[in-house]
């Protein structure tokens, strides 16, 4: 069994991981993404990941791309989680927690006998989803507040203010972008965003954008 580690550099990150390629799903470096596991082949890669190095790419399928013969196209950009909560229910199904380590780029698809896809990844290139906190004096956290606020008042909910404004600015825009409502395509976007303020930008636009569809008496949720 793997003990607990640090990820310091893109060295630190094995070259082929288990990838689980699920639509809408987004997660990013320091962010958590609570998981419902019941399919077979996702149920053995969950069990092969507790007894390794406890590893799971995430990515979006591109239903743009035609198929292949191991299943959807996906995105060529996905990101590395960390199995760090497990639980099992009474009917088969595991709850995990994975949290986000840095992003990768798909190199290629591995021939491989397991039930689930494993890729040769790259994390080279997003050598700064490492450093913590990197980027965040660039971002304008005021304006990610005043969106996250608009949107909660548009859709009459309530949040927790003290723990939101005690929060770390990577952590406030990289936690909304990965329980924010948008589609799969916006999700992607806010994946590959060249840095912090490119996607807490992009978040505050979305963000607006959905604001000025909605009817005045909408009701959405952030989950």
């Amino acid at each position: 069994m793997a003990t607990n580690r640090n990820y310091l550099s893109p060295a630190d990150i094995p070259p082929v991981i288990p990838v689980f390629p699920l639509t809408g799903a987004l997660l990013l470096p320091r962010a958590e993404l609570p998981l419902n596991i019941f399919e077979p082949r996702y149920l053995a890669m969950v069990d092969d990941a507790l007894s390794g190095a406890r590893l799971i790419g995430m990515i979006q399928p591109d239903e743009a791309a035609p198929a292949g013969a191991s299943g959807p196209a996906v995105h060529k950009v996905g990101c590395v989680g960390r199995l760090t909560q497990f639980g099992e229910t009474g009917d088969g199904r595991y709850l995990i927690t994975l949290s986000g380590i840095c992003r990768f780029r798909v190199v290629e698809e591995m021939p491989v006998t397991t039930p689930y896809r494993q890729f040769r990844i790259d994390t080279a290139p997003f050598a700064e989803d490492f450093d913590v906190s990197a980027g965040e004096a660039e971002v304008d956290r005021e304006a990610v507040l005043a969106a996250l606020a608009a949107f909660l008042d548009a859709n009459k909910l309530e949040a927790d203010w003290d723990g939101i404004r005690q929060a770390g600015t990577e952590t406030l825009v990289n936690a909304l972008s990965v329980m924010s409502p948008y589609g799969a395509l916006e999700k992607q976007a806010l994946l590959e965003a060249e840095d912090l303020k490119a996607r807490a930008d992009m978040l505050v636009a979305i963000t607006q954008m959905m604001l000025a569809r909605m009817p005045g008496d909408g009701e959405g949720s952030l989950q």
